[in-house]
C-alpha cells in the first residue's frame, strides 16, 4: 500500500512525523507537505504564481504551497506511484465543528478524497505538541481500524480528533457528528509602531454546543472522536420544500 502523509503546520512540525512513522508498518510512505505554515488555508490553490519543490534530506518533499498544492503536486508529479492512501496530520490543534471548513489538515484530505483516494484528517486537541510521540501507538492503532476495513466508504473521508489527555488515559473510540463552535471577542484592533491601525483575527474565547454524540464532547471526555466526513454538501432534507417555492425567471 502506498501512503501520502501531508499536513498544513509544515513538514517539520512534529505531528506529521509521527504520523509517518505510524504508517510506516502499514505501507511505502512519502511525505509531501508545505515548507512552512499553512494553517487555516482552507482549500486554497496557488494560481497566479509557479510552485517550487524540493527534497529534503530524509526524503520528503517540501513544497511552497498550501496542503491542497501538495496532494496536487504529490499524486500528479512528485510520486512515482499513485497514493492508495492519504494521511493528512497530525495537526497541531484541534479540528472540529466549523473548524473542518477552514482548516488546511482537513482540506488536504478532501482533495485526495475529490481525486478518488481514501482519506483520513488527524488532529490533536492539546497544545503540548512536544508530546506528540507519544501517541504513535495510538494512532498506528487508529489507522489499522479503518484501514483494515473491506473497502472505504466512497466520496468519504475520516476526521479524527484526538484529546487533550495522557495516550494511557484514552478512554476509547467515538464514532461523532459535527459539532458547533462560536468564537467571541477574536478581533484584535490595534495600532502599529507607526500610529496605523490594524487588525488581528484569531484567539478570543470559544463555545460549543450540539447533540451528546457530537465531536468537541468525545474530546472533552477524553475520547478520540472519529467523524466521517462525505463532499456532498447539499441539504436534501430541503430539497422538495425549496422546490414548491416554485422559482422561476
Amino acid at each position: 500500500m502506498n501512503i501520502l502523509c501531508t499536513n498544513d503546520d509544515g513538514y517539520t512540525a512534529s505531528g506529521i512525523r509521527v504520523l509517518a512513522a505510524a504508517a510506516e508498518g502499514l505501507g511505502s510512505v512519502s511525505t509531501v507537505a508545505p515548507d512552512r505554515e499553512q494553517s487555516a488555508t482552507s482549500h486554497s490553490l496557488t494560481l497566479h504564481h509557479p510552485l517550487r519543490a524540493r527534497q529534503t534530506a530524509d526524503g520528503a518533499f517540501a513544497v511552497d504551497g498550501t496542503p491542497t498544492d501538495c496532494v496536487i503536486l504529490g499524486v500528479n508529479e512528485l510520486l512515482s506511484e499513485r497514493p492508495d492512501i492519504c494521511l493528512s496530520g497530525v495537526n497541531h490543534g484541534p479540528n472540529m465543528g466549523e473548524d473542518v471548513l477552514y482548516s488546511g489538515t482537513v482540506a488536504a484530505a478532501m482533495e485526495a478524497t475529490v481525486m478518488g483516494i481514501p482519506s483520513i484528517a488527524l488532529s490533536y486537541a492539546g497544545d503540548r505538541f512536544e508530546e506528540l510521540e507519544a501517541w504513535q501507538g495510538v494512532v498506528r492503532t487508529i489507522l489499522e481500524g479503518i484501514l483494515g476495513r473491506d473497502g472505504f466508504p466512497e466520496d468519504t473521508l475520516f476526521n479524527v480528533n484526538l484529546p487533550a489527555v495522557a495516550p494511557d488515559d484514552v478512554r476509547g473510540i467515538k464514532v461523532t457528528s459535527l459539532g458547533r463552535r462560536r468564537y467571541a471577542e477574536s478581533i484584535l484592533r490595534a495600532k502599529d509602531p507607526m500610529g496605523k491601525e490594524y487588525f488581528w483575527i484569531g484567539g478570543g474565547s470559544v463555545t460549543w454546543r450540539g447533540p451528546e454524540d457530537s465531536d468537541f464532547q468525545a474530546v472533552a471526555d477524553g475520547y478520540v472522536s472519529v467523524t466521517p466526513l462525505h463532499l456532498d454538501l447539499t441539504n436534501y432534507k430541503l430539497l422538495e420544500e425549496i422546490r414548491a417555492w416554485d422559482l422561476a425567471l
